[in-house]
């Protein structure tokens, strides 16, 4: 074997780049101002912009990791495994699923904080939960995570089971004891949650949102946390709306 120590190579005439018909194998780095035709290779590092004028496929690309900013001027489009997005995602305009929307149903978590039971429901885990009473009364309901570096809104609902014997007064069904009587938020501002924040929730005429005194019955309880994009650390920066759906059993009519 040879070697060919040159500091340039040119044509026979001396008035462009050689030809290589039958190709040529180089083991180390390339180095050019363009490339013209295909490029093959387990690996190619580029340093400037990249124009593709054709189409670049999975099979070429395994996997994009950008630090910076995708921008896709004719739609994406997902054709397997779907799409996880981990942070909050903006759209300017309208959203459509054709398939429907499905949410997590998650179980909703209790603990005890100054003798009151909490019920605490992670916003950013999950928008729907269940709960099966175990007598006595929810004390606080607890909203964690809520988010609060913009104005938003996010819509938050409990599916409430009675207890299977007849809960006799207790269980959130009365008016001093209803739910949403005493309510906590806790803001998640700029990638961490802060305290906690007493209020209570605003329900239809004043009132207050209870449970069915009815062994085995079924609430539906929604409740809209607004914030209103003022001081995350105040309360009067969020609304809490709650709502109820309730009493609904097995019909006796049907199969």
């Amino acid at each position: 074997m040879s070697q060919l120590n040159v500091d340039s190579i040119k044509n026979r005439t001396g008035t462009g780049a050689p030809s290589f018909p039958s190709g040529a194998t180089v083991t180390g780095v390339i180095t050019a101002t363009t490339f013209s035709g295909n490029i093959t290779g387990t690996a190619a590092t580029f340093t400037g912009n990249v124009s593709i004028a054709g189409t670049l496929t999975y099979e070429d690309v395994t996997n994009v990791d950008s630090i910076g900013i995708i921008t896709a001027r004719s739609g994406i489009v997902i054709s397997g495994a779907g799409l996880t997005v981990t942070g909050i995602s903006t759209f300017a305009n309208d959203v459509r699923f054709r398939g429907g929307v499905i949410e997590n149903v998650s179980a909703a978590t209790t603990y005890t904080s100054g003798g009151a039971l909490v019920l605490e429901l992670d916003v950013r885990n999950s928008t729907t939960y269940r709960y099966s009473m175990v007598g006595g009364n929810i004390g606080i309901v607890s909203f964690k995570n809520m988010p609060a570096d913009v104005e938003n809104g996010s819509t938050v609902t409990v599916l409430f089971t009675q207890l299977s014997s007849t809960p006799s007064g207790a269980g959130n069904t009365t008016a001093a004891t209803g739910i949403g009587t005493n309510c906590t938020v806790i803001p998640f501002v700029s990638g961490a949650a802060i305290a906690g924040i007493s209020t209570r929730a605003l329900v239809g005429s004043a009132t207050t949102v209870t449970l069915s005194s009815t062994a085995s019955d079924v609430d539906f309880v929604s409740f809209f946390v607004h914030y209103t994009g003022d001081t995350s650390s105040a309360a009067a920066s969020y609304k809490i709306y709650a709502t109820k759906n309730g009493g609904f059993q097995r019909g006796n009519v049907g199969v």
